[in-house]
C-alpha cells in the first residue's frame, strides 16, 4: 500500500494505492494522527487506488472516522468501488463512513 498526500486549500487528500490489509493499514492510521498533530482538520480519503480490503483496512477507516468525529473534524471517504465498496455494504457501514462519490463532491463537501 502506497500513501500519497495533496493539498487543496485547506483539505488534506490522502491517496491511497494497492490493498489496505493487515500488513499495511496501520500506515494509514499512523499517517492520519501525524496529520492530527500538525493541525490538520480535513480529510479526503481517496480510495480509488485500493482494489481490496479486509478487516483490519475496516478497522483502519472506522478507527480515524470515530477518532476524527471525536475531534469535531472533517472527513470524507471518496472513490470507493468494486469489492472494496462490496465489504464495506457487507458490513453495512456505509452508512457510518462519511462518503462523497469522487474527489470533486468530495472537496465541495469540505467547502460546506
Amino acid at each position: 500500500m502506497e500513501l500519497k498526500i495533496r493539498k487543496n486549500d485547506e483539505t488534506y487528500i490522502i491517496d491511497v494505492q494497492g490493498e489496505m490489509d493487515l500488513y499495511n493499514s496501520y500506515k494509514l492510521k499512523e499517517l492520519v494522527m501525524k496529520m492530527l498533530e500538525k493541525k490538520v482538520s480535513k480529510f479526503i480519503i481517496n480510495l480509488e487506488g485500493v482494489d481490496y480490503i479486509d478487516s483490519s483496512g475496516i478497522g483502519a477507516l472506522i478507527y480515524i472516522c470515530s477518532t476524527l468525529k471525536k475531534m469535531n473534524l472533517k472527513l470524507t471517504i471518496t472513490n470507493i468501488h468494486g469489492s472494496v465498496k462490496k465489504v464495506i455494504e457487507l458490513t453495512k457501514l456505509m452508512g457510518y463512513f462519511p462518503i462523497s462519490a469522487n474527489l470533486e463532491e468530495a472537496l465541495k463537501q469540505m467547502e460546506g
